[in-house]
């Protein structure tokens, strides 16, 4: 095959704050932070972390879907992000949101009102985190909000910055800074600022904040017409490497193929995010970008499960799992797919997820130990792989597919398949099996770029005991995950004994203490205490699951564990869905009572070039 196909686009092309860039030759390893920083005069994005967990590099990326006829616009970390997969983007950083010769932004305005800004070097990654989340909520279906404020909720404002770290200012004045654009404020919970006044009543105080306008941010990101005119089969060389897109699993076969016959060191990349947390230095010949090719983007949803594309993103993943038209499933694989969806958005960080691929979690899961989240949880509900190896197609469990040796280069992961649960046929007059699912994670942070200690999945099927009157577990998936140096696992020994078993204490007494006497089997084992606080995480796991099953009454106490023994049984009826807990937000007041003998001392006084520091444009050199 001539990879030099002359029908491929041969020069790079995007736009960055409405100016064109055209590039001929590039280093493919170039990422999108050192272009901005070197290249251009956008200098807010600043390399902090370097691993996509800070959120200073954090830029807004429009991409048009010609399948849909749409413009996606998503947050991304641009030290992550390669130059050449943003061929045919629109690139807007904290400088094009607003700036000192156009106009500061309201968010510029209000982080510097607010008092939330010191050293200015996180300050407009999180001013585009922000940015990118009002610009989604606002193209939500009506009904509109009052004027001045966005559709987004206070929940999900607060949320927009949770992968954005500060190291100086305190989160109080940057979480005001994002509920004040939420309609649903509550102006009395916002803290101290200079826009109002003693005794300003809500009228007031909502005319003097920096009013928000949704059709100026539509016109500041406004799509470039040419960029859909973009051929999108990318041939990129520089000297040494070149950089290849393929828009088919054909092509994509015949470079694989020629590279592996050649010997050619290759790398095969979705958006680079696993770059964060492997930092794989080995040289490459030739990078392909396989996020162009149709087959990897599909989602296909039929009476047999889910199937998500390998190259489908975590954002997008979760929304299609959160999709309320689901009439083909059953209850139970819907509440399923919801919790899935649920522990999906607390991997990482927003700007992370709307990049990483499902299937490159998984890939760097199994080749490289990553603590994988998703592994977990998908391992629980018996999920399936699909794997090309040259020519030759198969589908293999997760299971077996993680405790393979790691992939090898001419191997490709394509899908990866939920598959729909059958409920056990009963009597017409009996009741019906069901499922009960839950998934947990204990990490240093609930939101935001934090690995776990350890994350865990729970499957049980389980129906009602005639003879008893009890709730009998039929089967059940137990999985664990999020060790550094093991990918995750089952715990079938604790899954054997529970089968065909009374849900009551004993049984339940009894695989706590088989979980614990085999706990290394399932959990890394080493010379420090966090091996055992990661075992005591499983128990309380374990015992969390199967306690929340029943009703309060039957509940186990820690009387028991203490030496009680009534042993009451669970009765069927006495199970419950688990219900979605309110999210908590944060809320503080500050008050500061100033006097008159010493004005202007301790009147809120807004800082000089706060604002400046927001929009990137101060000139202190970072």
């Amino acid at each position: 095959m001539d990879v030099k196909k002359t029908e491929n686009q041969t020069s790079l092309v995007f736009v960055i704050n409405g100016e064109k860039f055209e590039l001929s030759s590039v280093e493919p390893s170039t990422t999108l932070l050192e272009f901005l920083r070197t290249q251009t005069r956008f200098k807010s994005v600043k390399l902090g972390c370097g691993e996509g967990g800070c959120g200073a590099c954090v830029v807004l990326i429009s991409k048009y879907d010609p399948l849909h006829d749409r413009v996606d616009d998503f947050t991304a970390s641009s030290c992550l992000t390669l130059l050449c997969s943003i061929h045919g983007c629109s690139i807007t950083t904290s400088e094009g949101i607003g700036n000192s010769k156009q106009g500061f932004h309201p968010i510029h305005q209000r982080f510097a009102g607010f008092h939330a800004s010191q050293c200015g070097f996180c300050t407009p990654g999180m001013c585009v985190s922000l940015f990118g989340a009002l610009v989604n909520a606002d193209k939500n279906n009506p009904p509109d909000p009052p004027a001045g404020f966005s559709k987004i909720n206070v929940s999900d404002a607060e949320k927009s910055i949770a992968g954005n770290l500060c190291r100086c200012t305190g989160y109080r004045p940057i979480a005001d800074v994002c509920k004040s654009f939420a309609a649903d404020v509550d102006m009395e919970d916002l803290g101290l600022n200079s826009f109002w006044g003693k005794g300003d009543s809500k009228d007031e105080k909502i005319g003097k904040l920096p009013q928000y306008d949704r059709d100026r941010d539509r016109k500041n990101i406004e799509f470039p017409m040419f960029l859909k005119e973009v051929n999108h089969d990318l041939f990129i060389a520089s000297e040494k490497h070149c950089w290849h897109k393929p828009s088919s699993l054909q092509e994509l076969q015949r470079l694989i193929e020629l590279n592996h016959r050649n010997e050619i060191k290759m790398k095969i990349v979705v958006h680079n995010t696993a770059m964060g947390y492997y930092k794989d230095r080995e040289g490459y010949d030739k990078y392909i970008d396989i996020s162009g090719i149709s087959e990897l983007l599909k989602i296909k949803k039929d009476q047999s499960g889910i199937e998500i594309g390998a190259a489908v993103t975590i954002s997008k993943a979760i929304e299609v799992l959160r999709e309320e038209n689901r009439s083909d499933f059953i209850s139970d694989f819907v509440m399923i797919l919801e919790k899935i969806a649920d522990h999906m958005n607390k991997v990482a960080s927003g700007f992370i997820r709307n990049t990483a691929s499902v299937g490159g979690n998984l890939v760097i899961a199994q080749k490289n130990k990553f603590p994988s989240d998703i592994a977990t949880i998908l391992l629980a509900v018996d999920s399936m792989v699909h794997i090309m190896t040259g020519s030759k197609f198969e589908w293999l469990a997760l299971e077996e597919f993680l405790e393979r040796p790691p992939l090898a280069f001419e191997s490709v992961l394509l899908s990866i398949k939920i598959p729909c649960l059958e409920t056990i046929k009963s009597e017409p007059l009996a009741p019906r099996s069901r499922f009960v699912f839950e998934t947990y994670r204990a990490s240093p942070r609930p939101l935001g770029n934090a690995l776990s200690y350890l994350n865990a999945a729970f499957l049980v099927q389980v129906s009602s005991c005639k003879d008893t009157d009890g709730t009998m577990i039929d089967t059940c998936r137990l999985s664990f995950g999020g060790f550094r140096n093991k990918h995750a696992i089952r715990a079938k020994h604790v899954e054997e004994f529970l089968a065909g078993k009374l849900l009551n204490v004993r049984n339940l007494y009894d695989a706590i203490n088989l979980l614990t006497a085999t706990a290394t089997t399932i959990i890394p084992q080493d010379e420090t205490s966090e091996s055992a606080y990661i075992s005591s995480l499983a128990v309380g796991f374990l015992f969390q699951f199967f306690n929340s099953l029943s009703d309060s009454s039957a509940r186990i106490t820690n009387d028991y564990l203490n030496g009680y023994t009534h042993l009451p049984s669970v009765k069927a009826s006495d199970i419950k869905e688990n219900q979605n807990q309110a999210t908590l937000l944060s809320s503080g007041k500050q008050v500061i009572v100033a006097g008159s003998e010493y004005s202007p001392i301790g009147e809120p006084v807004m800082k000089s070039g706060a604002a400046l520091q927001a929009s990137g444009l101060f000139r202190i050199k970072f």
